[in-house]
């Protein structure tokens, strides 16, 4: 049994925590799978370093309409791959090397294998294999080991085999036809993706949109899209996987009856699941929400005193910038328990990388609806601004909900290119009260410029005075 001042638990952002601030702390860094966690090895940065690969893929596509004759000559799945991962890759190995080796890292001790509390204060690390185990004991613990992918009971599927977001990514070659399981940013983002490189795909939804946790008229015309590009079958529930000489059947029921897809590869893309199971923190006093989430308070930290949580494991966002923000308050009230912060979680954005792309902060008007907010909204379409119109973008809009009398905003919603860039004003204005008119016309606007969809939504908005 050996004791420190502080284990982290999980390599992502609970890494950047420790840094030479605690340089006299004995500390002790847990995981258990690839340095580095979820978001370097399979989660944002791969993912959007093959939707760059796949943006420029289906450029050919539409590029006849401005008098452009382009073709896709080929798509090289292993250079494309490994141009991602060879990059990647040796990022995690060095942060590894890193916290094993560097002389600023002497009073850290990192431990390759599984955490789980055994009792109050004592966590136990198993190595992979099974054979070898420590029994670690604190003062304080930070618990950052993130989420996995939730798998559905599904008869048949664990026997034909499948893939989730941190396998796919890896694939020796590229399937003739994909089946994804889910309609979320995962599938989404996903179905861009191999759909550009020549893969027929299809999203496999059991509710009636895609993207429906959007704002609904976002989540309508991103349906709308995705149809035009791949099989999208929603009100579909799968309910078994077959293995057959031709490839992987799936049965599914819709209310029109029974449905069957042949594909090549399967893709499980449901949502995560907190890792509070694997930790066991039950053991060590911490509470946990009915949806597995470790429940924190305003400074981040759990039920168990001295015991810190962050990123996927309690976030309800599952968000990489989440994640970083919520580090740096945990960070910050370790070396100061006399001074803590507060987390802020009041506007986080998110964006789905698409196509096209999708960005939101704040209400959506369903949401404005069911908690009786008052709002009025404000819309701006890419095809009415200039830099829209020049490149004939006839689906993309910005929309903004405002406060009626104060103008300040509640929340805004953009289905387009580049939204997650295009939406970051509204996201200072919210952050720092700016109200509508102030933001509309206190500045200049680039003309003509993809912002100008903001400043004109913002203008369209109905206020008082």
């Amino acid at each position: 049994m050996t004791h420190f001042d502080l284990v982290v638990v999980g390599t992502g952002s609970g890494n950047t925590i420790v840094t030479k601030q605690f340089a006299d702390w004995k500390v002790a860094i847990v995981e258990r799978g690839t340095f580095g966690g979820t978001c370097l090895n399979v989660g944002c940065i791969p993912t959007k370093m093959f939707v760059h690969t796949a943006d420029l893929a289906a450029v050919p596509s539409g590029s006849s309409r401005f008098g452009v004759d382009e073709q896709l000559t080929g798509v090289h799945w292993p250079e494309i791959r490994d141009r991602i991962f060879h990059r990647i890759d040796p990022i995690s190995a060095s942060g590894e090397e890193y916290r094993l080796h560097h002389a600023n890292n002497v009073n850290v001790s990192l431990y390759h294998g599984t955490g789980r509390f055994t009792a109050e204060g004592e966590l136990t690390v198993t190595s992979a294999d099974g054979e070898q185990t420590e029994v670690l004991t604190a003062d304080k613990f930070v618990l950052a080991a993130g989420s996995r992918p939730i798998v559905p009971f599904i008869p048949g599927l664990e026997e034909v085999g499948f893939h989730t977001s941190e396998t796919i990514m890896r694939m020796e070659q590229l399937p003739r036809r994909l089946g994804i399981i889910g309609s979320g940013f995962v599938a989404a983002e996903l179905a861009h993706v191999f759909s550009s490189l020549g893969v027929e795909v299809t999203v496999i939804g059991r509710s009636d949109l895609m993207l429906r946790h959007e704002d609904r008229e976002v989540a309508v015309r991103y349906t709308e899209i995705a149809k035009e590009r791949y099989n999208v079958r929603l009100y579909h529930d799968t309910v078994r996987v077959k293995g057959r000489d031709d490839g992987i059947a799936l049965e599914m029921l819709s209310p029109q009856g029974s449905d069957e897809l042949i594909v090549d590869e399967l893709l499980v893309a449901v949502g995560r699941t907190p890792n509070s199971d694997v930790l066991n923190v039950g053991a060590a006093g911490v509470e946990l929400t009915e949806d597995g989430r470790v429940i924190v308070d305003e400074f981040q930290e759990t039920a168990a005193e001295g015991i810190y949580a962050l990123g996927d494991l309690c976030s309800p966002y599952q968000l990489k910038h989440v994640a970083n923000h919520e580090a740096r308050v945990v960070k910050h009230n370790l070396l100061h328990p006399e001074d803590r912060i507060e987390a802020d979680h009041r506007y986080v954005p998110h964006a789905v990388f698409g196509s096209p792309q999708v960005a939101s902060v704040g209400l959506t008007e369903e949401e404005a609806i069911e908690q009786g907010v008052r709002y009025v909204v404000g819309r701006e379409a890419y095809a009415d601004i200039a830099y829209g119109w020049a490149m004939e973008n006839t689906t993309g809009f910005a929309k903004v909900l405002a406060d009626p009398d104060t103008g300040l905003l509640l929340g805004c919603h953009v289905i387009g290119p580049q939204a997650a860039t295009v939406i970051q004003p509204v996201i200072q204005a919210m952050s720092f009260g700016l109200d509508a008119h102030t933001m509309a016309r206190g500045q200049y606007w680039i003309h003509p410029a993809m912002p100008e969809l903001i400043e004109n939504a913002l203008l369209n908005l109905k206020l008082k005075g």
